[in-house]
């Protein structure tokens, strides 16, 4: 089932910002090329700057790093796997799931995908790469989608979802893609022109597209996230 495209105008405005940095991202991801590194800030309306050339501006922060690779493991992440075990995690934040999902225009049994397979409704849990939360938002990403607080759960959940409009826009509706977008990064699909021939890709888009399966036909959401 695709995700519906949408022209709402806070996504669109993250969409324009984005199409500029994944011109430049293309490029600094480039095998063997030597390029400077890519910097961003958002500026007080929401819009997003990027530029290889700050000079000497403060607002802008290092968004890609120039060195033709991807992102290598994070030094200093100290990970946080999941841990809560009880069983009412599975609806605690069912009204800000509706609230993202009815904002955005994204099925709500796709956001709880996500989250289930990202950090199986713990949002202490942070990767060995340093993504954090509930929907297991980069630094990166976070700073894109405003989120301010990565470990807020309302915070998570909406920048989360509200990357997942940006991503379902960016590849007009395609379930597939988005959810792939989403663990690889859009750059890669669109590097590939499709999922990504990443295991770890694979693995995840067939996972996701089994829970939001099961969340669009169990009643109960505690019952449809437990492991099939």
């Amino acid at each position: 089932m695709p995700v519906q495209a949408t022209s709402g105008s806070s996504p669109r405005a993250v969409l324009r910002t984005l199409g500029a940095a994944l011109g430049l991202a293309a490029l600094a991801l480039h095998p063997g090329r030597a390029l400077a590194d890519i910097f961003t800030y958002t500026d007080e309306n929401g819009e997003i700057h990027f530029t290889n050339r700050p000079n000497g501006d403060p607002r802008f922060k290092v968004y890609i790093k120039g060195d033709g690779g991807r992102s290598p493991r994070r030094k200093g992440v100290v990970p946080v796997a999941p841990s809560d075990k009880s069983l009412d995690r599975f609806s605690r934040y069912d009204a800000w799931i509706r609230q993202a999902a009815t904002l955005y225009q994204i099925p709500e049994e796709l956001v709880r995908a996500v989250i289930k397979c990202e950090s199986d409704y713990d949002p202490r849990a942070v990767s060995p790469v340093g993504a954090q939360g509930l929907m297991q938002l980069m630094p990166e990403t976070a700073l894109r989608m405003q989120v301010r607080d990565p470990f807020d759960a309302r915070e998570n959940i909406f920048g989360g979802t509200r990357y997942l409009r940006v991503l379902a826009n960016l590849f007009n509706g395609d379930l597939d893609l988005t959810i792939a977008g989403y663990n690889a990064g859009e750059g890669a699909v669109m590097r590939y022109g499709g999922i990504p021939p990443y295991e770890e890709t694979q693995a995840y888009v067939t996972r996701v597209r089994t829970y939001y399966a099961r969340y669009r036909t169990t009643r109960d959401v505690a019952v449809a996230s437990i492991e099939p």
